[in-house]
């Protein structure tokens, strides 16, 4: 039988928990704080735990950090009172898998319950599809290419990710490969013939997303039902309106247990709800392991590398496109650039590149003018070390205050230089 762990420093509550809970199939215990709650969890391994945020010593976010760090697959649902909601809402930053409020109706309960039980049985399915074997299958340094320090925590960050079930927040610029690492996900959890269904939300009008996300009922959409077993990817989750964000987190309280949820953007989600601009609890629900990805501009020192596999997938009449060298200076050109574009606009150019060169050895020469018309570039620290208007000016002194020059290396449109 599915066991839970009732933490509470109330004994009514206790008592009034078991009466409810047992008849319906689950195995009850009991702690008084955090600290003994974590103790029993450790001995007994409960299926759930359901804990109370207002506890001392140790009070329900502590133990559910602390419960996190012991069993990343541990379920923990907190409940709170009306006046607490925002702290359990932020709870779930750390990974609760629900909250409730006081007083809470009896069906609403177990219906939690249930869920939380289908989500834990969940990961222990997809732990069963060897892990290990499905990354190692999909060649993963062969994937995230680079050998620099930045690459390297990504490959480890993906790595510790494919074992656990918890939303996954990919952020990043357009191109530095979000997609790549969801789809790394979505194979590290299993076979690749479970379903990877993509939306965009940026894309997708308001009809779309009402009908395939979110469904009629709060049960989700036809695009949730097809992601059922594996993996539901929202790509440019900054792009769904207020209204839908809204209805988003019912739907999910409803159906996340039945998929992975892998959400990736190009914005910075936490300062969107700051301001208001997106939803609190649609943010801690999908953020709680976010993964950031380094703009090109500062991994440089894996262009070469890139540079190579770009060229083994690219297609030339003439002769293998992975036996084109670039020269030198070739190669400290690319290196010097900024990369706007970041991996997407290398791979197009590399790509073009081996594709059309009658030559076996590629020169600076034949790279495109944005790449070699300036030959004294803003080093990387002072990027990094000055805000963006900053770097405009640089670059815009660095072009002799040709502003179209200035716009096109930028890769923005020259109407942005004005001013």
């Amino acid at each position: 039988m599915p066991s839970v762990l009732i933490v509470d420093d109330l004994l009514s509550i206790h008592e009034m928990l078991e009466a409810v809970i047992q008849p319906t199939g689950f195995v009850t215990a009991f702690a008084t704080d955090g600290e003994k709650a974590l103790a029993r969890y450790k001995v007994e391994r409960f299926d759930l735990v359901l804990a109370d945020i207002d506890m001392k010593p140790m009070d329900g976010i502590t133990l559910l950090k602390q419960l996190k760090a012991y069993d990343p697959n541990s379920v923990v649902i907190i409940m709170t009172a009306y006046a607490s909601t925002e702290s359990a809402i932020q709870a779930l930053k750390f990974g609760a898998f629900d909250y409730m409020q006081k007083p809470f109706r009896v069906d609403e309960l177990i219906a939690t319950l249930k869920r939380g039980l289908a989500f834990r049985q969940f990961n222990a399915d997809r732990a069963s599809a060897a892990v290990a074997p499905s990354l190692k299958s999909v060649e993963l340094e062969q994937r995230l290419i680079g050998q620099g320090a930045a690459n390297k925590r990504l490959v480890q960050q993906v790595k510790k990710l494919a074992t656990v079930r918890t939303p996954v927040l990919l952020q990043g610029e357009a191109g530095t490969g979000r997609t790549t690492v969801a789809e790394i996900l979505h194979a590290g959890g299993g076979s690749t013939e479970l379903p990877l269904v993509r939306i965009d939300c940026a894309l997708s009008s308001a009809t779309d997303l009402r009908a395939g996300l979110l469904g009629s009922n709060g049960a989700g959409g036809t695009w949730v039902e097809k992601a059922r077993g594996g993996t539901l990817l929202l790509q440019n989750l900054h792009g769904l309106d207020l209204a839908i964000q809204q209805e988003l987190v019912g739907v999910l309280r409803n159906t996340s247990h039945g998929f992975r949820l892998i959400c990736t953007t190009t914005e910075d989600l936490d300062k969107l709800t700051d301001e208001g601009r997106f939803n609190d609890e649609l943010f801690y629900r999908v953020a709680s392991l976010p993964v950031v990805l380094t703009p090109l501009r500062s991994r440089l020192e894996d262009v070469p590398l890139l540079v190579k596999h770009f060229l083994s997938t690219a297609a030339n009449p003439a002769f293998e496109a992975n036996l084109i060298e670039f020269s030198p200076e070739a190669l400290e050109a690319l290196q010097a650039y900024h990369w706007p574009g970041n991996l997407s606009e290398l791979s197009q150019i590399i790509t073009k590149i081996a594709a059309t060169t009658p030559v076996r050895m590629v020169t600076a020469e034949q790279l495109p003018l944005r790449l070699k018309e300036v030959k004294d570039w803003p080093a990387l620290t002072d990027y990094l070390a000055v805000q963006e208007r900053q770097y405009v000016e640089m670059v815009l002194n660095a072009c002799k205050g040709d502003r179209t020059a200035a716009a096109k290396i930028l890769g923005i449109e020259p109407a942005r230089m004005t001013g």
